[in-house]
């Protein structure tokens, strides 16, 4: 029972104890002072009838005394009068029934008024006349008892009513304070710290307020110095100092999580021998301001291309990564880069096109880090050696449709629901048990089966997210996959998705009309919580207000804040695959620990990716990790 009516009852109870008390006095006191008065009327009636029957009895005039008792009894509230004839023992007697009009019966049988009667003689001097017996009529008791204790039941009946409201009322606005307190502590208790409440009046309940302030101030303290730490061990480990952008160690481990997720795009290698020259000519504060400077310029320009990752991955060289792009696309972004580099060449005092070789490998296919690197670094040796500006590898390997045939067989496989499903289990580091299965899809063209890596990059260009979203988590439902395991089901959700309108309600109506929304868990990239905050909050919502859970996707690949946690409130992150290939150096381990230190703070299970042996994972169990995935244990068919 809450407070509110433990005290609400109190009140109830001291108010009906206070209410009955009053009533039962009122009718004592008013039963006691109608009885004295029925005993004083019937005295005075006794009286006055005995003097006013005097000279009928002496002249034994029985009519005249009839007639002068009936007009009293006939006028007055008395059950019975009785004369008695002392001269010759004649006895005359009137008598009225025992109903009350406007009275219950009840309440008449309750017999709360006793009989009253008065005998008296009647005498003439010495001369005893008669004897007058009247015997009280209870009705004018009851009427009376029964008028004023229904007034008072109405009168308290009003007076209760109007006290409950105001007690309801009063109790509300007192305790206040006391709800704002056990909302506040249900954010705490939620990792969300809000403003601090407003101090109250009431002295007992102020240095609550002021101690739950002072809480909550503290654990969003710490909260924030996690964060703050988290940007400062990226800042010293995977920032080069002199640029501010990435670092090799970045690079090398973003390439190959990259490289695991099914997406398009290039890797271009840049040597800048012009740096040495400035150096020679202007020393190492010029240097390093001109790197600083082509830094930020290349960040500008090349972001309005496509999507990529810049890197300075030793004293003259750079690594640009882009990571979702055609061929046409990461041409323009070849000139651009090129633009930018003469620009500030020119700037300053050196000759554009000369002293600086460009390489460029593209995705195609599975490829590994190894492949790519080795394919950039060539196509940069070669510009070197032929003394050309960039040089592209060329790969023999044929993209198998083009763009348009994509089109034609992703729109008629979505329509179809041509898919198949595998899935990977993700399981709890203290035992063998499952967390969750995460799903992947194939298509199915023909007699092939093109698997994610090859037709997720066409997804993403032809802006087909949205509808295959739908289709996979349609054929989810169609397949009964849920009913084939027991574990919960992830379902990656594409960048679209995430910002579609239109996907947000229909997914809304979707898990409405599931019943087994609770086991279905939807992955939500990282990069796609910094790039529209507010859709993503907006999906979260509606995945938690309808019984779902979700996940954060690649966890601690971006560089920003990790406050955004605060807001959505994960089930669980899934630490990026690049942190299962850092070295073990002590930098590294700090980093880990402090992005799971975040996440575990709030309550959020954290999931470890990419692990391939048992030596990998045993680097993370010290870090106190819930769980872990990876081709340790691989993708399986689901069967039928």
């Amino acid at each position: 029972m809450t407070l509110f009516r433990q005290i609400y009852s109190l009140l109830f109870g001291l108010f009906l104890l206070v209410v009955a008390s009053l009533g039962y006095v009122q009718f004592t006191e008013t039963q006691s002072f109608l009885t004295k008065q029925m005993e004083s009327d019937l005295n005075n009636t006794s009286n006055s009838l005995g003097i006013m029957l005097v000279p009928d009895l002496e002249a034994g005039d029985i009519v005249g005394a009839e007639t002068l008792i009936n007009v009293i009894f006939e006028g007055g509230y008395y059950q019975q009068v009785k004369l008695t004839w002392l001269v010759d023992g004649k006895q005359q007697v009137w008598e009225n029934s025992v109903k009350i009009e406007g009275v219950p019966q009840w309440f008449i049988d309750l017999d709360l008024f006793k009989k009253i009667k008065k005998e008296s003689t009647i005498t003439s001097g010495w001369i005893q006349l008669a004897r007058l017996e009247i015997t009280a009529h209870p009705g004018f008791g009851y009427h009376e008892l029964w008028r004023t204790m229904s007034n008072a039941i109405i009168v308290f009946s009003l007076l209760f009513l109007i006290a409950i409201v105001f007690a309801r009322v009063g109790l509300t606005w007192i305790l206040k304070p006391l709800h704002t307190i056990a909302e506040h502590a249900r954010e705490i208790s939620q990792r969300k710290f809000g403003p601090d409440m407003p101090v109250p009046k009431t002295t007992e309940l102020k240095s609550v307020v002021l101690a739950f302030n002072s809480m909550s101030d503290q654990l969003k303290l710490i909260f924030n110095s996690l964060d703050e730490e988290v940007g400062e061990l990226r800042k010293k480990n995977l920032v080069d100092q002199v640029s501010g952008l990435p670092n090799r160690q970045y690079m090398m481990g973003h390439l190959s999580s990259w490289l695991n997720e099914p997406k398009s795009g290039a890797l271009v290698m840049a040597k800048l021998d012009w740096l040495e020259e400035v150096h020679s000519k202007y020393g190492y504060q010029v240097r390093d301001e001109t790197i600083k400077l082509l830094s930020q310029k290349l960040k500008e320009h090349l972001d309005e291309v496509a999507t990529s990752v810049v890197a300075r991955i030793a004293a003259y060289e750079f690594a640009f990564l882009i990571t979702s792009s055609e061929h046409e696309q990461t041409s323009k972004y070849l000139q651009t880069l090129i633009r930018t580099i003469n620009q500030e060449m020119s700037k300053a005092g050196c000759k554009p096109n000369e002293n600086f070789a460009i390489g460029v490998a593209e995705r195609i296919g599975q490829m590994t880090v190894s492949d790519i690197l080795a394919q950039s670094d060539n196509a940069l040796q070669k510009a070197i050696k032929e003394d050309k500006v960039f040089h592209w590898f060329e790969n023999t390997e044929k993209q198998l449709f083009t763009r348009e045939q994509w089109r034609e067989h992703l729109s008629s496989a979505i329509n179809g629901r041509r898919f198949k499903f595998k899935w990977q289990p993700v399981q709890h580091n203290d035992s063998d048990n499952i967390m969750q299965r995460e799903l992947y899809c194939q298509l199915e063209l023909g007699e092939k089966m093109v698997h994610a890596g090859q037709f997720m990059p066409y997804v993403e260009l032809l802006s087909l997210g949205s509808l295959l979203d739908k289709c996979l988590i349609e054929k989810v439902h169609e397949d009964r996959l849920l009913d084939k395991s027991l574990e919960p089901i992830a379902i990656n959700l594409t960048f679209q998705s995430l910002s579609d309108p239109k996907f947000h309600e229909w997914l809304n109506q979707f898990l409405r009309s599931t019943v087994l929304s609770e086991r279905i868990c939807f992955d939500i990239p990282e990069a796609g919580v910094y790039s529209d905050p507010d859709s993503c909050q907006a999906l979260c919502t509606i995945i938690r207000d309808n019984g779902a859970h979700f996940g954060i996707d690649h966890f601690g690949r971006q560089f920003g804040s990790m406050s955004y946690l605060q807001t959505l409130r994960p089930s669980y992150v899934k630490l990026d695959q690049s942190f299962a290939y850092y070295d073990e150096s002590e930098h590294s381990s700090e980093l880990c620990r402090a992005l799971i230190n975040v996440a575990r703070g709030l309550d959020i299970k954290i999931i470890v990716t990419g692990i391939e042996e048992i030596a990998q994972l045993d680097r993370f169990i010290p870090l106190k990790t819930n769980a872990y995935m990876g081709y340790i244990s691989p993708p399986v068919d689901v069967e039928d």
